[in-house]
């Protein structure tokens, strides 16, 4: 299914600000007024160009981002409606007090404005002394590019992640087989507790997820394992959200995915190893068995290991597509292609099972080892996920569940 989305907007900043992170996007918004409660400040920093602040029709007025730490400011974009300033300045703050002048201008000409400036704070504000139009200044988006001073002793890994343990099994597939449940070979579901073919964003947002953190409803599900036909689950059941796999200027321009975005990784349908290179099994702590797309033979005192890694660069409009893989693509040359150009963050799914010895006692739902994959539902909110890849990705920190550093 094809959706077009308004809310993903991919800016393109000028020169000066494209290897540097957006540092504004999701932040704390106020202003000094605005026309009425349909433009407040935090539309100016929503990532969508669709939306606007717009104050009230006098002078002066202001309108200011909280980038939450302290941040060296390299450029600020500034996306005006037709209602823009003629006179007006970008200014910094440590404090939100006292302010240094970044730019000034008394010949403004409205448009998308790429400015170039030298500075530092954590606070950053446009002041209008003077309307060029009879109505107020509205502003689409108002973007801050920059880099943040890492914490004390930060890991420079682009990471957060959620630990999401065995929730429930079921021969249902929302993605491949929605509504029809009984449909697939059985899953075994993480995350959300209450996955099934009728499930919707709407149900997943609604329900509880056995996450850490829980505030991730979204479902995780994988071909269930057999040992002797007899269903074996993961101790672990861990998704990592990472920025890799491209250049570190891509890195800092990666996105959220969009809510509802569903993502299938592996080969289901694979008839030998060589069908499936994204897949790969291995033993925990025991590395000179080394890894294969097939089961391994593990030792005692072991555990055999799973990592699947899902493509992360996404075509910007589709939430799924009729293969269920042709919206989503995996980087080339650390680039994603121009079919594929927005960069989102790359899900590393990791299961550990309480499994050794002899792999051909073992079998997943979908067949050989060489089947893994892995399917994806997102149903983060949309907030908190915009909220961890602008703190913890494109910066290159590596955050815990929480994410924070």
């Amino acid at each position: 299914m094809a959706v077009v989305l308004g809310l993903f907007v991919i800016a393109v900043p000028g020169e000066a600000s494209a290897a540097d992170p957006l540092l504004s996007q999701g932040k704390p918004a106020t202003a000094s007024s605005t026309e009425s409660a349909a433009f407040p400040a935090s539309n100016a920093v929503d990532g969508d160009a669709g939306t606007r602040w717009s104050s009230a029709f006098s002078d002066p007025q202001w309108l200011q981002v909280d980038l939450g730490a302290s941040a060296s400011i390299s450029s600020v974009v500034i996306d005006w409606e037709a209602a823009y300033a003629r006179t007006f300045a970008v200014k910094a703050s440590a404090d939100g007090q006292s302010w240094t002048t970044l730019h000034s201008t008394a010949a403004g000409g409205g448009g998308k404005q790429t400015i170039s400036v030298n500075g530092s704070g954590r606070f950053v504000r446009l002041e209008s002394a003077a309307r060029a139009t009879q109505w107020g200044i509205s502003v689409k988006e108002l973007q801050v590019y920059g880099t943040t001073a890492a914490p004390p002793n930060i890991v420079r890994v682009a990471e957060f992640l959620a630990d999401c343990p065995f929730s429930h099994r079921l021969p249902d597939d929302p993605i491949i087989f929605p509504n029809l449940p009984g449909a697939s070979h059985m899953h075994s579901f993480f995350g959300s507790t209450v996955t099934n073919a009728h499930s919707t964003v709407d149900t997943l947002l609604n329900a509880n997820s056995n996450c850490n953190p829980s505030i991730d409803k979204s479902s995780y599900w994988i071909p269930t394992l057999y040992r002797d036909d007899v269903p074996v689950e993961p101790v672990t059941g861990i998704f990592y959200y990472l920025g890799e796999g491209v250049r570190d200027d891509l890195i800092a321009q990666t996105q959220p995915f969009p809510l509802g975005l569903r993502i299938v990784a592996g080969n289901a349908k694979a008839t030998g190893p060589a069908d499936n290179t994204i897949s790969r099994w291995s033993c925990l702590h025991a590395g000179h068995v080394g890894s294969s797309p097939d089961f391994v033979n593990c030792p005692a005192g072991s555990m055999l290991e799973s990592y699947l890694d899902f493509p992360h660069c996404w075509d910007g409009r589709s939430l799924d597509s009729a293969d269920h893989k042709s919206h989503m693509a995996y980087p080339v040359n650390n680039a994603c292609p121009a079919s594929h150009p927005v960069v989102v963050p790359k899900l590393r799914q990791v299961m550990r099972y309480p499994v050794t010895g002899d792999p051909g006692r073992l079998r997943l739902a979908s067949g050989a080892g060489y089947t893994m994959h892995g399917d994806f539902f997102n149903a983060w909110p949309v907030a908190e996920l915009a909220r961890r890849v602008n703190d913890c990705i494109r910066p290159i920190i590596k955050c815990g569940v929480d994410g924070r550093p």
